[in-house]
């Protein structure tokens, strides 16, 4: 399909309400977490939480190198506790951010306070947390609390929202926690760097979300350096990585042959992804709508944020985009390391007012992995893609140029034909 009629097709969903963060859904939140504080009370037996199934951890960063560690495990006893864990399968089922916010709000982030070094620390509390971070499903435990549950939502840019908060007095299994042997493996070698520790299990089909559970819980890299891993740091640790491998196996691949155009739209996000023939480089340019949670002066312009990298990568952390960097082009890369070719990348992300909330940056991966799902369009060059594109765009060509390195021709090394 010519990029042209791609575009006459492409319809937004007019009907789709404006949703406003604080004063049109905060009613909502609370709630949600008048039915967490419910549950609590039915569920918490004394100063107990028993028959908990803990999903997930979380490590948090404030005064890092001490740290909030937690376990994190649903009120609700009834629905399948491997839908609260953040993953794919949230994009996969449609979640809005409703239900996403509902889902987390239902969690207890069972805490204490810790230091970071865990190099042979498998009981107690931290212990607990290590083994469910490494288990292959879902753990039962028993979770001693000294206090009833802090009634919040806490949302983050590139980790999930964490909802109610108890500190936690101890933690016992109340299962053997089952490991699966390749992440038995990467335990085994205390002479394994954390960077190929990642990329081996990733090659053995962990996704990412897997791994920077295990990465964060402190279970890999060499043994002498085993540290708890905040939860924000890791997620970026786990995509960065992931894209430097795939990224050393796309440059030694063949150019595509034509200008492809692929879109995508996700919880008020839309992405657009430019490929064209030529060296890897790759460019990520946000624009996010007044209005939104990102910029919420209503009547103000749109905030424009971009972060590059040529054929060599970066030599540092992003300066603007943050962690939606690396899940934006890890979600590349799994393309063309798949269809085993290299380009020249854009991807624009439009953050609208729609997304009223965080959710976390696994959207923005689930985003841009889905966007390569159908048939791409094609143009007959880099400029041309853009062009024809602009009238899709909330920003002018003028402002988009200024903004982007790649737009402006200033790091592109392409051919027009």
């Amino acid at each position: 399909m010519r990029l042209g009629e791609f575009i006459e097709d492409f319809e937004r969903d007019e009907a789709a309400e404006r949703r406003r963060l604080a004063r049109e859904k905060s009613y909502e939140v609370t709630d949600y977490l008048d039915e967490v504080e419910r549950q609590f009370q039915e569920t918490v037996q004394g100063d107990s939480l028993f028959g908990a199934t803990a999903p997930e951890i979380f490590v948090g960063r404030s005064d890092y190198p001490s740290v909030s560690t937690g376990l994190l495990s649903p009120m609700d006893r009834e629905p399948d506790a491997r839908s609260y864990a953040t993953g794919g399968h949230w994009y996969r089922e449609g979640l809005d951010i409703d239900d996403i916010l509902q889902r987390r709000t239902g969690l207890l982030n069972s805490t204490r306070p810790t230091g970071v070094d865990v190099t042979d620390v498998w009981d107690g509390f931290v212990g607990v947390q290590r083994e469910v971070a490494i288990a292959d499903h879902p753990v039962d435990v028993e979770v001693g609390l000294s206090d009833a549950p802090e009634l919040n939502l806490t949302l983050d840019d590139i980790q999930t929202p964490t909802g109610p908060r108890a500190r936690a007095t101890s933690a016992d299994l109340a299962e053997n926690p089952h490991v699966p042997r390749s992440v038995e493996k990467t335990l085994g070698d205390d002479d394994w760097r954390a960077e190929g520790a990642i990329t081996y299990l990733y090659r053995r089909d962990f996704d990412v979300y897997d791994i920077n559970t295990i990465l964060s819980a402190g279970a890999l890299g060499q043994g002498r350096n085993r540290r708890l891993v905040p939860t924000r740091w890791s997620i970026t640790a786990v995509d960065d990585t992931v894209g430097q491998y795939l990224r050393g196996q796309v440059r030694s691949s063949p150019s595509i042959d034509q200008v492809q155009v692929w879109h995508n739209a996700y919880l008020g996000n839309d992405y657009w992804v430019v490929l064209a023939p030529g060296n890897w480089e790759f460019e990520l340019v946000e624009l996010k709508a007044p209005g939104s949670v990102w910029n919420p002066e209503p009547d103000g312009e749109y905030y424009m944020a971009a972060d590059s990298e040529s054929y060599d990568g970066r030599t540092g952390y992003v300066n603007e985009t943050a962690g939606a960097y690396y899940a934006t082009r890890l979600g590349v890369l799994e393309h063309l390391a798949s269809v085993g070719r290299q380009a020249t990348c854009l991807v624009i992300r439009h953050a609208s007012e729609e997304y009223w909330a965080p959710v976390g940056v696994w959207q923005t991966r689930e985003g841009v992995r889905d966007a390569f799902g159908g048939e791409p369009a094609v143009a007959e060059s880099f400029h041309a893609a853009v062009r024809q594109l602009a009238p899709q765009l909330p920003v002018s060509p003028t402002a988009l140029r200024r903004k982007s390195d790649l737009v402006a021709g200033l790091q592109s090394r392409l051919t027009d034909f």
